[in-house]
């Protein structure tokens, strides 16, 4: 196995807190995780202990579209807005990134630059925007729209979105502000320049009323699964997230991916993919195995049928045979990634629609490493050295034991095979993940 000169990187993914609809009632677990800033306190600390590059903050703008009976068994119809929770955590850390997810299609870019740049300011150069489009439709009612847009058309809006809210940025130059108290002249006006932009979906005078952020932007975060989704995030991205159940999947994505990036222009090295990854880690393999089994046990029928039903569009599952295969989906106007993936474990594994909706209430058909922490390595290894990515963004299975055992457990051993670093290496999140700041387009 070739050994690569770089290390890999590793993402916390909090959902809001875990991935799992079981998590909040496992032994040991916070039941009001997702809901109490004390307990965010700690996730963020024991992250950065393990030298996290960051904590990436999914975001819902709606409740799940769920039946009654299963949505109350839900801990995620509650979770702070990940804007409001970040800048309060950025003073309690000081190298962990802090990202979050903001929607292109249920906000205006001067709201979103303006937000992204005061936490890259707050935390020191430590931001990332995870820019998504939004694909739940219980969504669209909330901003007094009847329904969402068009897959399609959603990443061509998303995309000049990405164009107003950088050229925001942009608009004060690195050197803008003076600060000259003798003089009394605060800053240059000939290093702020308005954007003036006028395109298809937005009309955007700028410039924007706070100096450009530290990192010059914050980190730009996309999970582009579709086409669509693949090509904006080749045009835009420096961080991918993504789902893939096994290494060759893996491998072609990421071939994909880092071809369409240079193709746009850009070095392959410039975007990093990081799949999810559902971590459960014990002393022996048995006792992974027994974790698992047991956060499994407590997903109530009810919450998994209708977590599966969410990633087949609003599919009424209803109507079929609950231990029978999964039927055809129709496509839907919806995330294309999650669906992909669980139709996917249908057919190459046979499972029944009662076993699918089992794994939906778990890891959701990403992939699971299950063991003790030689044999988690071992297959981030190969993953990492055989071109299926370049970090993991860690799933934990409950919380705080999971994020636990990853710090105390797996990163020692991913550091005594140098594949993880021992230090962070700078203080941004730019330079840790070795990521270039971006120079000013408007001031070059």
């Amino acid at each position: 196995m070739t050994k690569r000169n770089e290390k890999l990187r590793l993402g916390a993914f909090m959902r809001p807190v875990s991935i799992h609809t079981g998590a909040w009632r496992y032994p040991g677990a916070f039941p009001d995780g997702n809901f109490n800033f004390s307990h965010y306190k700690r996730y963020a600390q024991t992250l950065e202990r393990g030298l996290f590059d960051a904590m990436f903050l999914a975001d819902s703008l709606a409740m799940l579209r769920m039946p009654p009976n299963a949505l109350r068994r839900s801990a995620t119809v509650t979770s702070f807005d990940p804007m409001t929770l970040l800048p309060a955590l950025a003073p309690l850390t000081e190298r962990l990134g802090l990202i979050a997810t903001a929607s292109t299609s249920y906000n205006d870019p001067y709201h979103v630059a303006r937000k992204f740049a005061s936490l890259d300011h707050i935390s020191g150069g430590r931001a990332g925007w995870n820019l998504v489009t939004s694909a739940n439709p219980n969504e669209a009612p909330n901003f007094g729209q009847t329904s969402l847009l068009d897959h399609d058309e959603r990443y061509v809006r998303a995309r000049e979105f990405f164009d107003v809210v950088t050229g925001l940025w942009d608009s004060w130059a690195d050197d803008a502000l003076m600060r000259d108290v003798e003089d009394g002249i605060y800053f240059d006006p000939a290093k702020v320049r308005a954007i003036d932009h006028q395109g298809k979906y937005f009309s955007v005078k700028g410039p924007l009323n706070i100096a450009r952020p530290p990192q010059g932007w914050p980190v730009i975060v996309q999970a582009g699964a579709s086409d669509a989704g693949r090509q904006i995030a080749a045009e835009t991205a420096e961080m991918v997230f993504c789902a893939h159940s096994n290494l060759p999947k893996a491998q072609a994505y990421y071939a994909d991916l880092k071809g369409r990036t240079e193709k746009c222009g850009r070095s392959p090295d410039s975007v990093k993919v990081l799949p999810g990854a559902f971590v459960v880690v014990g002393d022996t393999a048995e006792e992974a195995l027994a974790k698992h089994a047991r956060l499994d046990s407590l997903v109530h029928p009810e919450s998994g049928l209708a977590s599966l039903q969410v990633l087949l569009g609003g599919f009424d599952l209803l109507t079929v045979d609950l231990d029978g295969p999964l039927p055809e989906i129709p496509e839907t106007n919806a995330s294309r990634g999650g669906l992909g993936n669980i139709v996917d474990l249908a057919r190459t594994t046979g499972m029944t629609v009662r076993q699918l909706a089992q794994r939906a209430g778990g890891s959701y058909g990403s992939l699971e490493m299950i063991g003790t922490p030689a044999m988690i390595v071992d297959q981030m290894e190969q993953w990492f050295e055989e071109r299926g990515c370049d970090g993991f963004n860690i799933m934990f299975p409950f919380v705080p034991g999971g994020i636990d055992d990853f710090v105390e457990m797996v990163v020692p051993e991913l550091q005594r095979r140098g594949l993880f670093r021992t230090a962070y290496e700078g203080r941004t999140l730019r330079e840790n993940m070795g990521l270039e700041r971006p120079a000013n387009r408007r001031f070059q």
